[in-house]
């Protein structure tokens, strides 16, 4: 799990280096009413971090198997009103939740990494399995911030 959280901190630190470099191009601009604009694609993020954060947390303490609660993504988007936040606060939050995620996830030992889960479409991971797939969520998505792909 140090590959994953390592990789996680690099992402953190890559991101907040091209904020302050305000090499981040269109961050706030909204070109449609349907696709998010970079800043909500970082506040989608924000409620991945969120969510999973307890997703982690929970898992050490609940019944196993863990069963993974869906969230939905637009709606929380919506509801949290991400492209009216100012851009500094929410890279902020972005980037202490995600250190926290990183520090969880350091924290793991091969037995509670093996911490079964039910994920919503009722398949069958282990915690190893949700903390990587979260990083290449991320991944993913930063892409798209940093204009490598669109979203």
């Amino acid at each position: 799990m140090n590959t994953v959280a390592a990789k996680l901190q690099k992402n953190i630190q890559e991101i907040e280096d091209l904020f302050h470099r305000k090499q981040l191009a269109d961050f706030d601009r909204k070109i449609s009413g349907t696709k998010w604009s970079k800043k909500e694609i970082l506040g989608h993020l924000i409620d991945s971090a969120i969510n999973n954060l307890q997703r982690f947390t929970e898992i050490q303490y609940l019944e196993k198997p863990y069963s993974v609660r869906p969230y939905n993504p637009d709606e929380l988007v919506k509801a949290n009103r991400y492209q009216e936040k100012d851009s500094p606060d929410l890279l902020l939050l972005w980037v202490q939740l995600n250190r926290q995620i990183a520090f969880v996830m350091l924290n793991q030992t091969e037995d509670t990494l093996a911490y079964p889960l039910l994920l919503p479409d009722n398949q069958q991971r282990d915690l190893r399995f949700l903390m990587t797939d979260y990083v290449v969520h991320l991944e993913h998505h930063l892409k798209a911030i940093k204009n490598e792909a669109n979203n």
